[in-house]
Formats: structure tokens, C-alpha cells, sequence
């Protein structure tokens, strides 16, 4: 690997002719014609297919398993349980994947324990699916059951602080000043209690896993995964088996929103079913069994604000108390997102976990952000109200221009005031007659809402390799995944950047443990991670080629350093000179070799760590119409207003804001998640009863991005898969509010909270 300089310095045409432009996905044509192939869709000689068999308690032990009556009927050929599975590791830390809270993680057929509703007991193996999936129901398991404890509201008083901090999770910070003897004395109070329901992941493709065993005995895993390098790490840890007999793929996900961070238990039953039977092995699950495993948990929090008469913030608490599973302390960054929003002397955060006999809730799309910022946002329009300030206004007034929670180190850019600015605009902000209940069209109240958004900017340890060969065409990539947000298409504009090459010259790949490692797809990381590390890459085969060019026999290109070469149009000419040029492929075949190729990592820039802390911000101004006789809410206009740096492509960058504030309306409106806490079980466990936002549901989106510097990573980026949704969820309960002067604390807004 060559070493090379800054890639900030790096000059490639000298401006960007496909980053910063709008571009179809180069994905699309594939999965809109049915060519693209999902994990549970790779075909295999000799393939089998598990089928699993779920509790039907959510807390007790099995007593019995009668499976004879399943193994008898013909192409059945295992039911595994408990009782008869192979051998795996033990230990703990073979259990865990890279994003796993602390404690023990779920083991499918590990003994006779049930810790939650759902859990799979046994697998049904069959020739095919229809046959394993009708032996599945004649598996009779018996069970000793325990009553579960689901109700958070129950075991409030005995949530803690998790001794073992999730990794990458940041713990509220120490409070500072006196919030409690400051919320005394203000003049003026605000306090309420604040939930969001339960609500599940429900990606379009469910979980699945196709292992393939190899004529050599290794393993070719196709897995529905946002980051095939966590699955391929546990499935080496859990089966003992060496980095190189796995080879894990995920080309195209369906969907994921976070559902697929983690392996899920089908990969396990996928590969123990392979290495038992020693053929090919599929398992598929159903969408029933998609509620038997990460959701984004419900939380209950208080916000207390104290403020002088003008709006300005004396004091701010924020207390959350999230449930988790018996067995892992799963944990969110909540609150501090209120310290880090607004200027104020005393403030006080705390986050505790309680135990519920449930699985391990997940990382949810903005998890964490979209549940306190629903909180606080809905808490500062109560303030606005309190104090008679315009809810733009007293947000402005406590702009926070440095972060708190972060012994106040200033943001590295941040251009909320210009969110605000440009909203307002764009929606008519400045028309809104503040007082509730006084603007109506026709049967219907018209409520005008706005909130603020922010999300967490990072950047990940990356590596990618790029590949030039001599008839021009470039390839590059690296393991992350495409999980809907337009990797492929965003890598292969900086790549062509990079080198001056067509975008039709470059490919790019993705998915594969055979290509170099990069983190999974999620948290908003993956531009600024893998878009560095492939711009580094392809950087260090421009530099590579250009050492050759200048080899060359009376080389146009000589005695010229590499600092004012320009590629363009596949070519290598001098900075104001263009006449003196050279192409590439002209280059690789006088130079006689049959490629130029280069691995290259990134990582996060310490020293802007150190000095500025990172955050994408938005503001969200939401238009509601509600029926006063019905209590109907719909959301007629959304305007979202980014500040998220450079963005790569438009067209991709607002498909991400669309649907992030698409799921922020199902969250307001329809999404929940609902438990029967006598039986500890989900109820509405499929899509007819677990109600998403569809197309009558959504009228008018739209999205500006706001001009913003940053230079937290060398392409300026700050990551947009999360901040559409949060913020959003507020702004229509304050919308609602306005329209219909109720305010509703508790997601969803159903009818019910408004008649």
C-alpha cells in the first residue's frame, strides 16, 4: 500500500463533476426488475430449509418437546431443539457482535429457559419449505410457564444506571448549577411527562439467512445484515471456526432501519442446520416472527423547564427511564440531546434501565434522538406558549453555540439559525396566527407546528480498495452495505471525482468480508467513513499511474509534481496547462501491467475531535388538518430544513430526508407496538395491524438543504440516514396542538387523545 498525503489537500478535476450533483441509484434498475437478489433468494445445490418453531410464553421453562409426530412426515430431516443440538462456544464473548450491549446475549436452543415471547424453541429441517413449515406445526412443546413482567410503568421504581456503559453510547453528563433549587424559583414553570409506544423495525425484506456449504467444506453465507463483517465475526466466534472458512454476503438489503445491526437468530439456526446436516441450509423468517426480536423500546421521561418571563432558560431537566431485557443492558442516548440543544446555567440529565421479560430492544432509525427530541421539542412549545414567545424565537434566544454536555467545546459548524431562517420562508411561518384553535378549513382545525432536529455526526474506522485496468474502467469497494440509501451511487460519484472517469467507467462493490472491512451501515457514518476511504483509495492509484505517466518517453507530464495533476475525462493533464495531458489508459498499456491497485483506510480526525464536537441539525415546520368532529389528523405539509455539510447527491440525500420523515409521521400518528402484558406478547404482530404510514397518508414534503462548511472529515459530510425522522414527531404534536389546543404527551395521536 502507498502511502499518500492528506487527502484534503488532493486536487482531482480541480471541481466536482458528479459529487454535489443529482443522480438515479446505479442500484436502481436491479431492484425495481427483480434482479437484485436478497439473502433468502440465492440458490444452492442440495439446498434445505429450516423452518422455526416460536414460544408461545414469554417467561417460564420448557418441560417437553414432542417432535416425533414433525420428524415423521416425508422430507423432514431434523427437528432441532435444545436437547439435541450440536456443540457451540459457551462463553459470552462469542455471542457478542460488534454493536451488542453488555451482557449475555441471546442464545437460540441454548437450554430450556424462556426469556421472552417469540423465542425460538426448535427448528424444523426439511427438502423444502412448505414441508418444514407444515412438520413445524406439529412440533408440541409444553412448558412450565412464570408470569412476565412487560409494563415498564410497573418496574419504574426499579430501573438503574447500567454499571457497563454501552460502547460508542455516551452516558449523560455530570449536571451542572442546581436545576431542582433553580425550577423552584422560576418565574416561569414547565413540566410534563413525555412516552412513545413501542414500535417495530418491519423492513419490507424479513430476515434471512442461505448458508452455502462448499465442495472444500467452507461456507458461503448470504445474511440479511447492515454489515456482513458482524455477522461473519459472530458466526467465527460462535462455531469456532477460522476467519477464512466463512465467507459472508450481502449485495442488497430489503430494509433495515437498524433491524439488521445485529445478527439475528436465524444466521445461528442457519449455519448449526448447515454443519449438522453437512448441506446447504436456508432459514427464513416469517413476518409474525419478525416482532421476536428488535424493536425500539418505549421510555418514559419527564422534562422540567424553569425560565424568566422573556423565554431565556433558568434551569432544564430531562430524566428517562427506557426498559431492556433480562439478559442485556441495552442503552440510548436520550436526554442529553437537551443539554446539547440549549444555552442553560442548570441543567440536570439522568438515563436509567429496567428489566422486562422481553428480547433485547435495538437501534431504531435516530435511535435515541427520535425519543428525546420528542420530548424536549414538545416541552420547549409548551414553554412558548407559557411565556408568549414565538416557538422560533424562544429557541433562537437559547441557542446553544457550544456543547455543554462536552465541557463546552464549540460545534465544528452548525447552521440551525439558517434552518430556521430558510423554513420559515418556505413555509409561510411568519402568516401563523399563534393562538390555538383560530385557524380552521372548513370541518377541519389547521395547526402549525416546528421543532428542532439533531443527530450525532461521526465518522468510522473505513478501508477500501480500488482497482484501475487498462481498458479504463475502475472498480472499487468495501464490505459496509447499501441499505437503501444510495451507497453504491455515492461512492461511484466520488470514485469517477476522484479519478476523472465516466460514471459508467467505475464499479463499485459492497456486501462481501472478501472486500476490505468497514463498519456496519448505520448511525449516518457510512459517506463520510467509506466515501474517505475510497477517495483515499482511488487517490493512491491516480498517484500510482502518475509516477508511470511520468516514466514514460518524452512523458508530457514530466518533471511535473503530483499536486498539479488534474484528472479529467480519463485523462492526466497539468494544472493550467492543459495541452500537456496524458491518458489513462494510455499510461497502463506503455507501462505493460494489467492493473493499478491500492487499499486504503480512514479514520476520524482526532484533532477536529478534540477541539469541535460534530452534529447535523434541522428544523421541521409541519402543517396538520384535523376534522373536529372525527378527531382525524392529517399532515398536509412538511418543510425540512438540513444542515448536514457537502451533499454528495441530492437526489438520494432528500430520498433519505422523505422517508425518515415519513416514519417520523408514523411515529407521531400510527406506529405502536402493543404489548398484552398478561401473556408479555406483541398482539398486532403483522402489517394489517401494525399501522405504517402509506400514500394516502402523505401530501406535501419538502426538503431544503442548507449551504454548511464542515470539516470534520475530508469530504465535508455529515451523514443524513437519521435526522429526517427526528424532530418530526414533534412538530405535529405541536401542530396538533395549535390546531386543536390538546396537548398529547404520549405517541401515537390516536383519535381517541382528541375527542
Amino acid at each position: 500500500m502507498t502511502q499518500t498525503s492528506n487527502p484534503q489537500t488532493f486536487s482531482s478535476t480541480g471541481r466536482d463533476t458528479f459529487v454535489g450533483t443529482p443522480r438515479s441509484r446505479i442500484d436502481g434498475p436491479a431492484k425495481v426488475t427483480g434482479l437484485a437478489k436478497y439473502a433468502g433468494e440465492f440458490a444452492a445445490p442440495d439446498l434445505a430449509y429450516g423452518y422455526v418453531v416460536s414460544s408461545s410464553i414469554a417467561k417460564g421453562r420448557i418441560t417437553a418437546i414432542e417432535s416425533a409426530e414433525a420428524e415423521a412426515v416425508p422430507g423432514v430431516l431434523k427437528v432441532i431443539t435444545h436437547a439435541n443440538r450440536p456443540r457451540t462456544a459457551w462463553r459470552d464473548k462469542n455471542f457478542q457482535d460488534a454493536v451488542a450491549p453488555p451482557g449475555s446475549p441471546f442464545r437460540a436452543l441454548y437450554d430450556d429457559l424462556i426469556v421472552f415471547s417469540g423465542q425460538p424453541v426448535a427448528l424444523v429441517v426439511a427438502e423444502d419449505f412448505e414441508t418444514a413449515r407444515y412438520a413445524a406445526s406439529l412440533v408440541r412443546v409444553s412448558y412450565a410457564m412464570q408470569e412476565p413482567v412487560t409494563d415498564l410503568k410497573a418496574v419504574r421504581g426499579d430501573a438503574y444506571d447500567p454499571p457497563t456503559k454501552r460502547e460508542g453510547i455516551k452516558p449523560p453528563p455530570a449536571p451542572w448549577g442546581d436545576a431542582d433549587q433553580a425550577f423552584g424559583s422560576a418565574p416561569i414553570r414547565v413540566q410534563g411527562g413525555y412516552s412513545m409506544a413501542n414500535e417495530h423495525h418491519n423492513p419490507m425484506e424479513p430476515h434471512a439467512t442461505t448458508v452455502v456449504v462448499e465442495q472444500d467444506g467452507t461456507y458461503t453465507v448470504y445474511d440479511k445484515i447492515q454489515g456482513v463483517s458482524n455477522s461473519h465475526q459472530y458466526l467465527v466466534n460462535v462455531f469456532g471456526l477460522k476467519p477464512d472458512q466463512v465467507r459472508v454476503l450481502n449485495p442488497y438489503l430489503g430494509g433495515g432501519f437498524g433491524s439488521g445491526l445485529r445478527p439475528q437468530y436465524q444466521a445461528f439456526l442457519a449455519m448449526l442446520a448447515a454443519q449438522e446436516l453437512k448441506r446447504s441450509v436456508r432459514v427464513t423468517l416469517t413476518r409474525d416472527q419478525m416482532w421476536s426480536f428488535t424493536y425500539r423500546g418505549e421510555a418514559l421521561q419527564t422534562v422540567a423547564l424553569g425560565a424568566e418571563p422573556d423565554g431565556t432558560l433558568t434551569t432544564l431537566r430531562h430524566d428517562a427511564v427506557q426498559g431492556t431485557s433480562t439478559f442485556e443492558d441495552y442503552q440510548e442516548v436520550i436526554v442529553n440531546w437537551s443539554g446539547v440543544l440549549y444555552r442553560c446555567e442548570n441543567v440536570a440529565l439522568t438515563y436509567r434501565i429496567a428489566k422486562l421479560d422481553t428480547a433485547t430492544p435495538g437501534d431504531m432509525r435516530a435511535p435515541g434522538a427520535v425519543t428525546g427530541v420528542f420530548a424536549i421539542e414538545t416541552a420547549m412549545d409548551e414553554l412558548a406558549y407559557a411565556t408568549g414567545q414565538d416557538p422560533i424565537a424562544l429557541r433562537l434566544k437559547n441557542y446553544a453555540e457550544s456543547d455543554a454536555t462536552a465541557q463546552g467545546k464549540p460545534f465544528g459548524s452548525k447552521e440551525l439559525k439558517s434552518c430556521f431562517r430558510q423554513g420559515a420562508e418556505r413555509f409561510g411561518w411568519a402568516k401563523r396566527n399563534p393562538e390555538p384553535r383560530s385557524m380552521r378549513e372548513g370541518r377541519e382545525l389547521v395547526g402549525w407546528g416546528v421543532a428542532t432536529g439533531i443527530w450525532e455526526s461521526m465518522m468510522m474506522q473505513s478501508s477500501a480498495i480500488a482497482t484501475l485496468t487498462p481498458d479504463g474502467r475502475l472498480t472499487v469497494g468495501n464490505s459496509t452495505g447499501d441499505i437503501g440509501t444510495g451507497t453504491y451511487t455515492i461512492l461511484t460519484q466520488i470514485a469517477a471525482d476522484t479519478l476523472g472517469l465516466p460514471m459508467d467507467a467505475v464499479t463499485t462493490k459492497l456486501g462481501d468480508t472478501r472486500l476490505p472491512e468497514a463498519p456496519v451501515a448505520g448511525g449516518s457514518w457510512t459517506a463520510a467513513s467509506s466515501g474517505t476511504a475510497v477517495m483515499k483509495a482511488c487517490r493512491n492509484v491516480g498517484e500510482q499511474v502518475f509516477k508511470l505517466a511520468r516514466g514514460l518517453e518524452n512523458s508530457p507530464l514530466a518533471n511535473v509534481d503530483f499536486n498539479r495533476a488534474v484528472f479529467a475525462d480519463g485523462r492526466i493533464s497539468v494544472a493550467g496547462d492543459p495541452g500537456r495531458s496524458v491518458s489513462l489508459v494510455e499510461v497502463m498499456q506503455a507501462a505493460g501491467i494489467d492493473k493499478v491497485e491500492a487499499v486504503e483506510q480512514a479514520g476520524p480526525d482526532k484533532d477536529f475531535n478534540q477541539k469541535y464536537e460534530a452534529y447535523t441539525h434541522s428544523a421541521i415546520f409541519v402543517e396538520v388538518k384535523v376534522d373536529e368532529e372525527l378527531g382525524q389528523v392529517r399532515v398536509t405539509r412538511v418543510v425540512s430544513a438540513i444542515a448536514a455539510g457537502k451533499v454528495l447527491n441530492p437526489k438520494t440525500a432528500r430520498s433519505q430526508i422523505l422517508g425518515g420523515v415519513v416514519m417520523g409521521i408514523g411515529s407521531a400518528l400510527e406506529e405502536e407496538s402493543m404489548l398484552d402484558h398478561r401473556i408479555g406478547r406483541f398482539m398486532n404482530h403483522n402489517l394489517g395491524e401494525y399501522h405504517v404510514p402509506v400514500n394516502a397518508d402523505i401530501y406535501d414534503i419538502d426538503v431544503i438543504f442548507v449551504a454548511e462548511e464542515d470539516k470534520a472529515n475530508p469530504l465535508g459530510v455529515k451523514g443524513l440516514g437519521e435526522i429526517g425522522i427526528v424532530g418530526t414527531a414533534a412538530a405535529i404534536t405541536n401542530a396538533v396542538f395549535h390546531a386543536t389546543g390538546k396537548r398529547v404527551r404520549d405517541l401515537p395521536i390516536t383519535i381517541d387523545k382528541l375527542l
